[in-house]
């Protein structure tokens, strides 16, 4: 074996200092502040209350006589209709909870409320938000000041009502709900399509007066979901009774004429009416589209025959047909024997010399 050694050299050092002057380094002086804070102890005794604690119930108030009868007839409106009195429970239960009874009372009135009347045919106000929170902003149990927060779907709020003094919770509705589904938000749309009204200039009207609403894409998923096909359905069964009528009677006379999306030879869409003319019920609608047919002057033949053929497969038996003076149409019912009366108002239109001038003019 062979011992090897390895040999370093120290490590060198060196010493610096430095010198301060006496401005550098001030005296320094430490202050220490002591002070006595007085402490008192206090003891807090309680005491079971005797006094029960009151409660919301939808017991009336008994009313005030009625008034005498005067010779001009006034709406009565009693103010204590629908009011909540605060009465005091007499027995002392232990499973009592006040709370409890105000949320259970609350839910029965307003469920009994929904029950016998439909949502439909319930009055609708307008309600300012301030007037709104006043009813939510101390506790119904202990009248202490409550926790209150808001959520909204277009013209539909909801309230929750929370107090941190006796847990006391409430969670009150604008509207009531189908499904997922304010009514409100509903019934607007329904009121703004069957009318034909702009949802554009609504929601002008609702901006101005600071309303909220909903937005055009729920007016659309509205339309879409509920509005139209419950109009669809509604019109098959309406056709359906119909055609039973007339398939019970011996002659019908039916009058038919059609309505394009513009004016002239260059329309695009044809709706063509088939009504009859006894009960003054349309009938049948065609929709047509003047690709299927070659040309817009086309359309009306082919609405008519739609309904025609319609009619035959239901058993409808024609004693005849008013029409205008379509060409196509007059060759058509003149080929299937079927008895054909002019329109008077299109030929007092044709033959009326003012009538013509002031189309030619205006």
């Amino acid at each position: 074996m062979i011992d090897s050694a390895c040999q370093t050299d120290p490590p060198k050092y060196r010493t610096v200092r430095t010198q301060l002057s006496s401005r550098t380094l001030g005296s320094h002086r430490s202050t220490a502040v002591q002070a006595k804070i007085p402490c008192r102890s206090v003891g807090v005794e309680t005491l079971p209350l005797e006094v029960p604690v009151p409660f919301l119930t939808s017991t009336p108030l008994k009313r005030p006589p009625k008034r005498p009868c005067v010779d001009l007839e006034e709406e009565y409106e009693d103010p204590f209709e629908g009011s909540s009195s605060l009465v005091f429970s007499e027995g002392k239960d232990a499973t009592y909870d006040p709370a409890e009874s105000i949320t259970n009372a609350t839910e029965t009135t307003a469920m009994s409320g929904q029950e016998q009347n439909p949502p439909q045919t319930i009055n609708t106000y307008i309600v300012y938000e301030t007037c709104l929170m006043e009813l939510f902003e101390s506790c119904p149990v202990c009248k202490r000041v409550c926790d209150v927060q808001t959520r909204r779907i277009g013209t539909f709020i909801s309230v929750q009502q929370l107090c941190p003094h006796c847990q006391f919770t409430r969670n009150w509705n604008s509207q009531p709900v189908l499904g997922s589904t304010p009514v409100g938000n509903l019934q607007l749309s329904v009121a703004t399509y069957v009318n034909g009204a702009s949802f554009y200039k609504l929601s002008k009207v609702f901006k101005a007066m600071n309303m909220q609403l909903c937005k055009y894409n729920t007016f659309r998923r509205h339309a879409r979901m509920f509005i139209e096909p419950a109009i669809v359905s509604y019109w098959q069964k309406s056709q359906e009774g119909m055609l039973q009528k007339l398939h019970a009677e011996e002659k019908v006379i039916v009058g038919g004429d059609m309505r394009a999306d513009s004016p002239g030879h260059s329309a695009k869409f044809g709706s063509y009416t088939m009504m009859d003319l006894k009960n003054n019920k349309v009938v049948d609608l065609q929709l047509v589209q003047s690709n299927e047919v070659g040309g817009s002057y086309h359309m009306e033949l082919e609405g008519l025959k739609r309904s025609l053929e319609l009619l035959k497969e239901r058993g409808v038996t024609l004693d005849c047909i008013v029409t205008d003076r379509h060409l196509q149409i007059q060759e058509f019912l003149r080929e299937s024997s079927v008895t054909q009366f002019f329109d008077v108002w299109h030929i007092e239109k044709d033959t009326n010399p003012a009538s013509y001038i002031s189309r030619i003019i205006f």
